[in-house]
Parts: C-alpha cells; structure tokens; sequence
C-alpha cells in the first residue's frame, strides 16, 4: 500500500516535471504541417515512443492510485485486506491499459 501510494507522488512529481515537453509537443502537433511533420518525426524515435509510453503508464497510475484515494478518503476499504487489494488493482490496471495503449499507438 506504502509503495502505490509513493508511487502516486512521485508520478505526480515526473508528469509535473514533462509537462513543458508534452506543452511543446502539443504545440508542434498544432501549429502547421511542417511542424506537425517535425512533430510526427519526434514522435516517431523508439526512444520517445519509451518516454512518451512510460509518460502514460504515469498519468494512467497516477489517475487510478487518485481514484484509491478518494474512495480511502471516503473511508471506503479502509480495511488492511480491502486496502492492499485496491493497490494491487491500481497496479494492474495501470499497467494493463498501458499495455492496451502501446499496443494501439505502436
């Protein structure tokens, strides 16, 4: 349980810190055809698809650990048992539709 939830903050903390890349990647997605084809050949490097992927299984954990936490904060499965079950489900959904992503997307 200790370990979703530190791994809620630190997602949090890395999504905080790309942000000014994904701004920019939006932005270059936006803004005309040659920079959408800058865009496309950015995107494109297996390099940032690991980044761009390990970027979503982020946003995907962290939404699932928040939505842990609300019902915790609504003192639903607050009990031990209850409680290591929902952040072994965090963890398995975020992975799973990251998998269902990067088999989509690749």
């Amino acid at each position: 349980m200790a370990i979703v939830s530190g791994m809620h903050r630190i997602s949090g903390a890395v999504l905080f810190l790309f942000l000014p890349l994904l701004l920019w990647l939006w932005q270059e997605s936006l803004a005309s055809q040659q920079s959408f084809a800058a865009f496309k050949s950015v995107v494109s490097h297996p390099l940032m698809k690991l980044v761009l992927l390990g970027l979503l299984w982020g946003y995907l954990h962290h939404l699932c650990a928040g939505i842990r936490h609300l019902a915790l904060d609504l003192d639903l499965g607050t009990d031990l048992p209850a409680a290591r079950v929902s952040s072994y489900v965090v963890l398995a959904v975020s992975i799973v539709l990251t998998l269902l992503a990067a088999v989509a997307l690749w």
